[in-house]
């Protein structure tokens, strides 16, 4: 699990590597006028949150840093990415069975629950799948070349539907 969610990560590496600065933090593609660096700072967030929450096993969801340094920037993004691949790598030997309070709020208000430690970071990286087919969209309006062929795909997605849609 955490070999598919560091391959993963490094897609977004990849990325980061390849953009200037302005494609970074443009805000001009429509209709969220959302950027790059928005959504890698989102995404990074998320598991930063469950990395917060090892120690005491709390883990809150809304509790991101929002870290506007990482938007604007690309090395701050890189940074962030190298810091959440390093904690992913320390939890190698971790029990991903074992549970943890996971608060969030959904936009009616707080809800708490129980998940594994296996089950948040799945959650974390289907996240960010997604936010990374987010910025496939935005690329494609900057006339940016996708990092990878498999950049924001689910893996479950059909490749043969996935070229034809």
């Amino acid at each position: 699990m955490i070999n598919a969610i560091e391959k993963n990560l490094q897609r977004g590496i990849k990325l980061l590597n390849s953009i200037s600065e302005a494609q970074y933090n443009n805000q001009s593609v429509a209709p969220y006028y959302s950027s790059i660096g928005g959504h890698i700072r989102h995404i990074l967030d998320i598991f930063d949150c469950i990395f917060e929450g090892i120690p005491t096993k709390k883990i809150d969801l809304a509790a991101r840093k929002r870290n506007e340094l990482v938007e604007q920037y690309t090395v701050h993004g890189l940074l962030y990415f190298e810091s959440i691949l390093k904690k992913l790598d320390a939890l190698k030997n971790s029990d991903f069975n074992e549970l943890y309070q996971v608060r969030d709020d959904l936009g009616m208000g707080e809800v708490i629950a129980n998940y594994t430690l296996a089950s948040a970071l799945i959650q974390a990286h289907s996240h960010a799948i997604h936010h990374f087919a987010s910025i496939g969209y935005i690329i494609a309006q900057l006339g940016i070349e996708l990092p990878d062929a498999d950049f924001g795909f689910n893996p479950t997605t059909p490749k043969n539907h996935a070229q034809n849609s």
